[in-house]
């Protein structure tokens, strides 16, 4: 099994599309006019419109109602992305080391999902993740 993606359902695909873009550096691939895909290595971030959701069930996805789940993108340098962030997004937190070694800080996207970015900042956390 491989894992492909996350998908984000949005109310307003334009501006949470443009949201990632500036989060992440990556311009989004258009597959339709209500779903685009964020190509990372590792991993795709896909959003689509709430338009999409009776494709596959209707009332099976709601915009904004997602409070379990945290979107992480790890990053080579944490504290120039909090320096380039911290001012156009909601934090949730400010730069902090969790106990598993990550330092870390956290704000929401524009439907309210908790996004966190990340670096590996002690020894042990460096070494867990050499090998991804």
């Amino acid at each position: 099994m491989k894992f492909a993606s996350i998908r984000i359902i949005t109310g307003n695909i334009k501006q949470m599309v443009a949201f990632y873009e500036m989060v992440t550096g990556v311009s989004a691939e258009w597959l339709a006019p209500v779903f685009a895909e964020i190509v990372m290595p590792g991993a795709v971030l896909a959003i689509g419109s709430e338009a999409t959701v009776p494709l596959w069930q209707e009332n099976s996805a709601e915009p904004g109602a997602n409070r379990t789940v945290f979107i992480e993108f790890q990053v080579n340098d944490i504290d120039a992305e909090y320096a380039r962030l911290k001012e156009s997004v909601l934090l949730v937190h400010e730069l902090k080391t969790m106990p598993w070694g990550n330092k870390t800080f956290q704000f929401r996207d524009p439907e309210g999902n908790a996004v966190s970015l990340f670096m590996p900042a002690t020894e042990e956390a460096r070494s867990r993740f050499a090998g991804r």
